[in-house]
């Protein structure tokens, strides 16, 4: 068990919803159960993911008014860096806490802010985004339900769209270990299947954690039909 009180507390309230078939249900405890205290919640580094910041600024990419998703946004840092490069930003949680929080902390955004189900996304999402940001959220996904999510995600993609991944990643002789669950590089060809064309993929020692963290990027376009 990890020694980090925050992450020990998410992975028991994890647990505790996965024994009842809620794979999702855990966040809004964990983000009400904050209390609005930042540092109670694990992932609440109060910056934009550097991970993120770094792909872009190799890039040297802009949003040009162009419509973004973020999944799973948690405090809202990653949409508001998105917003600020250009993007007209979407960026949604299952958590009504953590949304609140969102709004809270960033009350002038013009990042839209809502609250949704990633294995039950709204219909008018469908084919909707020219990017699409998923970070760290599959990982904490038991792998019953990481296929449906996997396939959600990608039905947001329009035709020319790009999806950016980032995640913790295993070799197959790697143990699971525990939530968060480093993923397979088989998994994520998912999102090929699913009707994305993958543009690159990075595999790398993340310096940005203590101990580093083994990590997987990767960039899909969904083909101009």
């Amino acid at each position: 068990m990890s020694s980090d009180p925050k992450r020990s507390r998410a992975r028991e309230l994890a647990a505790m919803h996965l024994a009842r078939g809620d794979a999702l249900g855990w966040f809004e405890p964990l983000y009400a159960q904050a209390a609005g205290v930042t540092a109670n919640v694990p992932w609440a580094d109060l910056r934009p993911n550097p991970n993120l910041v770094e792909w872009f600024d190799a890039k040297a990419l802009g949003g040009e008014g162009r419509a973004a998703l973020v999944v799973g946004c948690g405090l809202g840092d990653d949409a508001e860096f998105l917003a600020n490069r250009g993007f007209r930003v979407t960026a949604f949680d299952v958590s009504p806490t953590a949304v609140a929080w969102c709004r809270s902390r960033f009350p002038n955004s013009a990042v839209r802010y809502e609250v949704a189900d990633l294995l039950s996304p709204p219909a008018t999402w469908r084919r909707a985004f020219d990017f699409v940001l998923e970070a760290y959220t599959l990982q904490v996904l038991p792998r019953g339900v990481r296929e449906q999510a996997i396939s959600h995600v990608v039905d947001t993609v329009r035709s020319g769209g790009k999806l950016l991944l980032i995640c913790r990643g295993r070799k197959s002789e790697d143990p699971e270990g525990q939530m968060p669950w480093p993923l397979l590089r088989e998994e994520l060809s998912e999102l090929e299947r699913a009707g994305l064309a993958l543009d690159e993929f990075e595999e790398f020692w993340d310096p940005h954690e203590e101990p580093p963290v083994w990590r997987y990027r990767a960039c899909y376009t969904r083909p101009a039909a």
